[in-house]
């Protein structure tokens, strides 16, 4: 197990689809309050909310949360948990999970399954989650992340694509994977040390994010090595349309917190 870990939860007002989407009300209560909760039972042990927004800022520090106003200038999420780590004066070694603010649903143990991930191994700075894949479809969609590892755990590449591409079986019309090697799905949840999140903030974008459209392909441009644990199945989907916020609701409904 690891020792302590801190949680950033980004939340922004702005959204195409939900605008102020962190206040809209789930089950009696703010979404960003939802989220909060599942940090708290995970056992941070700290909580600090990043937002761009007065308002969102005022309903966290009235939940007696500890809420951050962040710069609107930030090229990437990790850059945004870097500006919190030296607002909050953190250690070089802290570790840090990212957790977004339209998750409420995702399970308290994987956030600190990430944080455990990171604080057990010397080899990499940053780590992450995966998933098997059990749907085939699954894996020739290019929304889901797909993910390959080496014998230590650590990524080799991610990408859109079917990954690894099985040569036998996909080479003719309807072929289907029968590799023994899982295929694996990305889950975008990330541990940081604050020693890593500095070293990030100097590296310029790289051709191979651009083409991917995958922010954490910088990490392998530039050499450093990506923790991967694979746990038993990715989390509920967030909320990024109204109709996730009724899916979500049915759920929280019956969730007690703060």
């Amino acid at each position: 197990m690891s020792g302590g870990f801190k949680v950033v939860i980004p939340a922004r007002y702005g959204s195409t689809r939900l605008p102020g989407k962190p206040l809209l009300a789930i089950a009696g209560k703010p979404m960003i309050a939802h989220v909060c909760e599942r940090a708290k039972e995970a056992q941070a042990d700290e909580i600090v909310v990043a937002t761009d927004d007065q308002r969102i800022l005022d309903t966290v520090q009235a939940l007696g949360i500890n809420a951050v106003m962040t710069r609107a200038d930030h090229q990437s999420g990790t850059e945004r948990i870097a500006e919190v780590a030296a607002i909050c004066g953190w250690h070089q070694d802290d570790i840090i999970v990212n957790l977004q603010g339209d998750e409420p649903l995702i399970p308290p143990e994987y956030i600190r399954t990430v944080a455990d991930a990171l604080a057990g191994q010397q080899q990499a700075g940053i780590a992450t989650l995966a998933a098997a894949i059990t749907d085939n479809d699954e894996i020739f969609n290019a929304n889901a992340v797909k993910v390959v590892l080496d014998k230590a755990g650590n990524a080799l590449y991610f990408s859109r694509a079917p990954i690894p591409w099985e040569r036998g079986a996909f080479s003719g019309e309807g072929g289907q994977p029968t590799t023994a090697m899982p295929y694996l799905r990305h889950i975008g949840m990330y541990a940081y040390t604050v020693a890593f999140l500095n070293r990030y903030c100097q590296w310029q974008p790289s051709l191979l994010e651009t083409v991917e459209s995958l922010e954490q392909l910088r990490i392998l441009w530039h050499g450093e090595a990506i923790r991967v644990q694979v746990v038993a199945a990715p989390p509920a989907a967030g909320v990024d349309t109204a109709e996730d916020l009724l899916r979500v609701e049915k759920v929280l409904s019956g969730f007690s917190g703060f």
